[in-house]
């Protein structure tokens, strides 16, 4: 669906400063596809996002995306243009949503979005319609269409950031460590809604996290970085056999070294 051939990008080159941030980088995401991506800092995981997102251009390789009328080059494609097709949700809870607008505003937006091309009217049918896609949150949202977003908790902001784009219909959905800044609680039920929406809506999924437990029981693919590289590739069922420890083990024979901290990826 999603196709990276041979994607590298250096940052300041030829100068003192040059940065190689991705090295050949060759990834295809499929439809249906939820794959987790675990790596240290500065492995490459928001720098692969970037380019994916087209918020950085690639430096080499190109960048493929399968639509209706056929297979189309976007390597060049902005962000803005992307955003048609690619969803994504920032650590910040803050990011996803419009504080100064309305729930039934936000709503709207994202509305418009998924149904491209569709004029939509705020009315009651189009309240009621609102109503019981906010209901799937469990938070009481759906009472509080005409209440600015600023007034929610972090949790529930996020939780509306999730819904907001998969009413968008996107191709690809990036979390970017999206449960991160959240208390436990609240990070618990984001993540059984990704799941939920992940399997209901048939959504392809990119997830960067830092905590080894979700990297394990959420999707069905697991991507480790390194040093600007994909240096593991997991499928499903190899995926389901995985613990923490036999993760480490892999990273030590693949890169013949240990982890500068083992517990880097268990956070």
């Amino acid at each position: 669906m999603i196709e990276l051939k041979n994607i590298g990008i250096t940052f300041n080159k030829n100068t003192p400063d040059e940065n190689t941030a991705l090295k050949n980088i060759n990834l295809s995401i499929n439809k249906g596809d939820f794959i987790t991506v675990i790596g240290s800092n500065g492995a490459g995981k928001s720098t692969l996002y970037n380019v994916i997102s087209g918020t950085y251009s690639p430096t080499e390789g190109s960048i493929f995306l399968e639509t209706e009328s056929g297979i189309k080059d976007i390597t060049k494609d902005k962000e803005y243009k992307r955003a048609k097709y690619i969803g994504r949700i920032f650590q910040n809870p803050l990011l996803g949503t419009a504080g100064k607008m309305s729930l039934e505003d936000n709503m709207v937006i994202a509305s418009k979005k998924g149904f491209k091309g569709l004029k939509i009217s705020l009315n009651n049918k189009t309240r009621s319609f609102f109503k019981e896609e906010l209901s799937k949150l469990n938070m009481g949202l759906e009472n509080r269409l005409g209440d600015n977003v600023e007034l929610f908790s972090g949790g529930q902001r996020q939780a509306l950031t999730l819904l907001m784009a998969v009413m968008s219909k996107p191709s690809l959905l990036l979390l970017d460590e999206h449960t991160a800044a959240l208390d436990p609680s609240n990070a618990a039920i984001v993540m059984e809604l990704t799941r939920k929406f992940a399997k209901e809506y048939n959504l392809t999924v990119m997830m960067v996290t830092h905590n080894m437990q979700h990297a394990l029981d959420y999707g069905t693919r697991l991507l480790m970085m390194d040093s600007g590289e994909i240096i593991m590739d997991i499928g499903k069922e190899e995926k389901q056999k995985l613990t923490m420890d036999s993760i480490i083990e892999k990273f030590r024979a693949i890169k013949k070294h240990s982890l500068q901290n083992d517990q880097m990826l268990l956070q």
